[in-house]
C-alpha cells in the first residue's frame, strides 16, 4: 500500500474527530477509478481517496474492498448514487452514507495513510497513521466542513 503523498503545504489545524465533512453532502458519485488507491469521484470536483481496507454495507449485505492490484470493482453500485452523510469517526474513520442507504466505511491503517478528501480551493483532509488527522486549506466557512 502505498501511502498519500501531500507536498509541504503548512499542515493546519487539528481538528476534533467525529465531526461531519458536510462538504460531501448532496455530492453524486461520477466515477470510480481503482487500483493501489481507489478514487471515488465526485461531482462539484471533490474526491475520496481511499488507500485501506472500506467495507462496503448495502442491499446484498457486507462486501470487503481493498485498494491493490485486483480490488474489487463493487464501489461501481453506487456510481450515480448521491452522498446523503459524511463524518469523520473518533477512531479517525470515514463514515459515508448514500441516498440508496449503503454505508461506506473507510478504515484506519496503523502505518499509513487511510483516506484523503480533497475539495474545492485546496482543501485537503488527510487521515495519518493511527487515525490522526492533518487539514491543509480552509476547513470552515465556504467548504463547509464542520471540524471544529
Amino acid at each position: 500500500m502505498l501511502p498519500v503523498m501531500v507536498a509541504d503545504m503548512d499542515a493546519g489545524r487539528r481538528p476534533r474527530q467525529g465531526r461531519s465533512i458536510d462538504l460531501l453532502g448532496g455530492r453524486k458519485l461520477e466515477y470510480v477509478r481503482l487500483g493501489h488507491a481507489i478514487v471515488l469521484g465526485l461531482s462539484g470536483g471533490c474526491q475520496v481517496l481511499i488507500e485501506t481496507v472500506t467495507q462496503l454495507h448495502g442491499p446484498g449485505g457486507r462486501a470487503d474492498v481493498e485498494p491493490g492490484e485486483n480490488p474489487s470493482d463493487i464501489l461501481a453500485t453506487l456510481l450515480g448514487d448521491v452522498i446523503r452523510t459524511a463524518c469523520i469517526r473518533d477512531t479517525g474513520e470515514l463514515q459515508i452514507t448514500f441516498r440508496s442507504g449503503a454505508l461506506l466505511l473507510v478504515g484506519v491503517d496503523a502505518d499509513f495513510e487511510s483516506w484523503a478528501v480533497a475539495g474545492p480551493d485546496g482543501l485537503l483532509i488527510v487521515c495519518l497513521a493511527r487515525g490522526e488527522l492533518a487539514v491543509w486549506g480552509d476547513a470552515t466557512g465556504r467548504t463547509g466542513v464542520s471540524l471544529g
